[in-house]
């Protein structure tokens, strides 16, 4: 079997041998043999075409660790795996694009966004709860986990007053971990010891109404600091922090469908 020398091999794959120590370091592409002695890297020619994939990977933005599982898909796993990354980065894009504008109009004085900013009062209610401090990557997760323990502590209640809702007590970012409260008002008692239990007293809130096409952070944020002056303006205090109103599923919902509203409690 003919290897080609680490030299070559980068010629052939257009990389450097600084950037092939890097992938085999993080296990990427494995030269065919390393010297014992020397430490030589020899590569195989059918390794080519695996190095030019890492490459055009990096090229994308691709994080070395998501690509180590991409390259060790089969084909068409491999390519179902990068439709979907990319999928997250277009929509991780269009919301910081919405951002953007929202921070442009807000630094120098241009038209911002309005809401159809409401009211309403919900009774008195029985909660049962999970919180946890959850990093922008966690959060998937513990709502997954939290939802299927809250949905089997007990029938639930009619109406908007019976939405599970999420209370923002911190901002959940890759730097910031809240926590987050994920909550589900109850007719009884929970069957889960392990859940917190509170009653919530009657309150008025107000709320925005927002759409699957709006929903995520950092596109939520001017909705949520419109609360803040509406709240502001009017010189009313808020009672709790933001919260998120789960008003309908997301997984089935269309981009015009409104799934959440955005309320602040008010004193």
């Amino acid at each position: 079997m003919d290897l080609m020398t680490i030299g070559a091999f980068a010629e052939r794959t257009r990389l450097s041998a600084k950037a092939l120590r890097l992938y085999d370091r993080l296990g990427l592409v494995r030269p065919a043999r390393t010297d014992p002695v020397s430490g030589y890297r020899f590569y195989r020619e059918d390794q080519v075409d695996d190095a030019r994939l890492v490459a055009l990977l990096r090229r994308l933005g691709m994080p070395l660790p998501v690509i180590a599982d991409v390259v060790g898909k089969p084909p068409g796993d491999a390519a179902e795996a990068i439709g979907r990354y990319w999928a997250e980065i277009e929509s991780a894009t269009a919301e910081r694009r919405i951002l953007v504008s929202y921070l442009q109009a807000r630094l120098t004085g241009g038209a911002m966004a309005s809401y159809d900013i409401q009211t309403r009062t919900i009774p008195e209610r029985r909660l049962v709860a999970v919180t946890r401090h959850v990093h922008a990557h966690e959060a998937g997760p513990f709502f997954s986990d939290a939802f299927a323990r809250l949905r089997a502590a007990g029938p639930g209640i009619e109406g908007i007053a019976g939405c599970p809702f999420v209370v923002y007590y911190g901002q959940v970012s890759d730097d910031s971990d809240g926590p987050v409260e994920l909550c589900r008002p109850v007719a009884a008692c929970p069957a889960d010891p392990g859940l917190q239990a509170r009653s919530e007293p009657s309150h008025e809130e107000v709320f925005i109404r927002v759409a699957m096409k709006d929903m995520g952070w950092p596109a939520l944020a001017p909705a949520a600091e419109a609360l803040e002056a509406w709240i502001r303006q009017r010189r009313r205090g808020p009672a709790g922090p933001l919260r998120q109103v789960l008003i309908a599923d997301q997984r089935t919902a269309q981009p015009d469908t409104p799934v959440c509203d955005l309320s602040v409690p008010l004193r």
